[in-house]
């Protein structure tokens, strides 16, 4: 596999990569999706055939918020974003060694609140990555003083959910241009 990957140029050894990590996330959700208790829920979960679908569907997330997601789930989506281990410990309200506790935990499902808030943070990182189309540019812009967020670091706002929604206005304000 090595071999193939040194006749690639990098950016075909990143799409290679994105493609067998939304394939991973894609089966997870397939998984998720049989859960029995998601049958409490009045949508057809085995419909949803991605995590991008669920992303765009505000309904699928508050059904997927009320039913908590597997820590299995959790780890895909924290290995496709630019946070930390510590970033997520903080955005969760939780320790690491919680966290890591959690994954030692065959079964585990997180809360609905930290269900909601591993899921905002997988929409903060969609819309970074459609704007800035780089995840190292994504976290350079994260972890920088922003002006328009009140000369805060925009990672710093993550952790409310107010904060978060200007960090989504500020990322859709570059998309199309507008800098204040």
């Amino acid at each position: 596999m090595s071999y193939i990957y040194r006749q690639m140029s990098k950016q075909e050894v990143m799409i290679v990569e994105k493609t067998h990590f939304e394939q991973q996330l894609n089966e997870e959700i397939a998984v998720y999706n049989r859960q029995p208790r998601l049958k409490v829920f009045p949508v057809d979960f085995s419909e949803v055939t991605s995590f991008d679908e669920i992303l765009e569907d505000k309904m699928l997330l508050i059904y997927m918020i009320r039913a908590g997601i597997p820590f299995s789930l959790f780890d895909l989506i924290k290995t496709a974003t630019p946070f930390t281990e510590s970033d997520w410990a903080n955005f969760l309200d939780l320790s690491t060694k919680s966290l890591q506790r959690y994954k030692a935990e065959a079964g585990f499902n997180f809360k609905p609140i930290h269900t909601e808030k591993i899921l905002e943070m997988a929409e903060v990182t969609k819309a970074g990555l459609e704007v800035f189309g780089d995840m190292e540019k994504l976290k350079l812009w994260l972890n920088t003083p922003n002006y328009s967020l009140g000369s805060m670091k925009p990672i710093e706002l993550l952790k409310d959910s107010y904060g978060k929604n200007m960090v989504l206005d500020e990322l859709l304000r570059i998309e199309h241009g507008i800098f204040v």
